[in-house]
């Protein structure tokens, strides 16, 4: 998994994980309804701050709030940009 694209500061890229289509009952979820996934995989890291260096590293899956992050489309998958302190636990 190389990406070309190198996060300054304290920002992490990541890939957001697939969102689930059936419930666990088994219903299929319309595309329509599907909600906005809330965890992904740490693609690339900054280097972060002089006084607060990164504790998320490649590799990592992650939990984020429902809107953090922006989205970002490179080589034809979706990824999100975000800082660090957006990241609300590792898995």
């Amino acid at each position: 998994m190389s990406v070309h694209i190198k996060p300054l500061g304290d920002r992490v890229l990541i890939e957001p994980s697939a969102s689930e289509t059936k419930t666990a009952s088994g219903i299929i979820i319309p595309d329509s309804a599907k909600e906005k996934p809330q965890k992904g995989s740490v693609v690339a890291v900054g280097n972060g701050t002089k006084d607060e260096p990164l504790t998320v590293k490649v590799g990592d899956l992650v939990l984020y709030g429902k809107y953090a992050g922006t989205e970002l489309n490179l080589d034809g998958k979706n990824y999100l940009m975000m800082r660090e302190s957006d990241i609300l636990a590792i898995i």
